[in-house]
């Protein structure tokens, strides 16, 4: 076999299937300092639909293809690597929805093999582990609010603060939903379709949330605005409901009078400008996994190849997926 199979953005569109196309390729040939890596398992990210709309930090004009993070063996190694070989398990920012991709080997990270739950680790658990240090300043005896905590990058957020010793809200969407977060740790799950998270907090936290770990904006991002305790800070990891639609207007009092009487802050967070931070929390992460502290959760509904990698998006934007959505190959 001398070609691959991968997903690109031909058109920027907010149709999936409209704006992507499977191409075939050459199965690239490592550069001196670069491995090539045989893709086993792609991450499906909320931001995959941005890229593909043209919306989020992608290069312009199309074609790129689309994906953002991968698990693989190393299929061929580049002159000048010594700390990899064929065969390595390996993950890697980038790769994406493609049988093979190449990665200069100071960015990949060794795993002890590649399987799904290694995928986990990789934008969702380092977007959790980071942001709630380095952004978020986490501490011990805080209480933290996780929105779309029965996701991905959301369980692992859940789980770190909770490790932390903090008290854990978290929002998901059903009664298993709300039973997989009793079962990694959260102390106060809220279905919002049984409960109203603005009462919720009004009621049973009234002194407010120190830590607001939020990915779906809209009324949510609202929510943990008010709910924010002096010296609270919210971070900005993502705004899911706005994706589809595009961002919402609101016409409000500015922010700025809710932060000022409580010294309060928002906090955007992008792993790409964390780069440096990656190595660290990678090894922290494959750590507490390999001691059972942290559980890797990704969901068991199976997609395969390119060609099942907008059914994977898709699936994901329903709502309906218990930890990260995972392309096998």
């Amino acid at each position: 076999m001398s070609t691959y199979q991968k997903l690109v953005v031909v058109r920027s569109s907010n149709d999936l299937r409209a704006a992507t196309e499977i191409h075939e390729a050459p199965i690239p040939q490592p550069e001196a300092g670069h491995i090539v890596v045989q893709t086993r398992y792609s991450g499906v990210n909320a931001a995959d639909y941005l890229m593909a709309a043209g919306r989020y930090l992608a290069p312009t004009p199309p074609p790129y293809d689309l994906g953002a993070e991968s698990v693989g063996v190393v299929a061929a190694v580049g002159e000048g690597v010594s700390y990899f070989k064929e065969g390595d398990a390996v993950f890697a920012i980038g790769g994406g929805y493609r049988e093979y991709f190449t990665v200069p080997a100071s960015h990949a990270i060794p795993l002890p093999a590649a399987t799904p739950d290694m995928v986990t680790i990789g934008v969702s658990g380092l977007t959790a582990s980071i942001a709630l240090e380095k952004v978020g300043e986490m501490t011990s005896g805080e209480t933290v609010l996780v929105t779309a905590a029965a996701g991905g990058t959301g369980s692992f957020a859940v789980q770190l603060a909770s490790l932390a010793g903090n008290h854990v809200i978290g929002t998901c969407s059903s009664a298993d939903k709300a039973a997989f977060l009793r079962s990694i740790g959260c102390h106060r799950p809220v279905n919002y379709k049984d409960e109203s998270l603005s009462e919720v907090l009004k009621a049973e936290y009234r002194k407010g949330i120190d830590i607001a770990f939020e990915s779906v904006g809209g009324k949510l991002y609202d929510i943990a605005l008010n709910a924010l305790a002096v010296k609270g800070r919210l971070i900005v990891i993502g705004a899911i409901s706005e994706y589809e639609s595009g961002p919402q207007e609101v016409t409000r009092v500015r922010d700025s009078y809710k932060l000022l009487n409580k010294s309060a802050s928002i906090r955007g967070f992008w792993l790409m400008h964390y780069l440096r931070d990656v190595p660290e929390h990678a090894a922290r992460l494959l750590a507490l996994i390999a001691e059972g502290k942290l559980q890797a959760t990704y969901d068991p509904t199976t997609f395969k190849g390119v060609a099942g990698a907008l059914d994977a998006i898709e699936y994901m934007y329903s709502g309906r997926n218990i930890g990260k959505v995972i392309v096998s190959f």
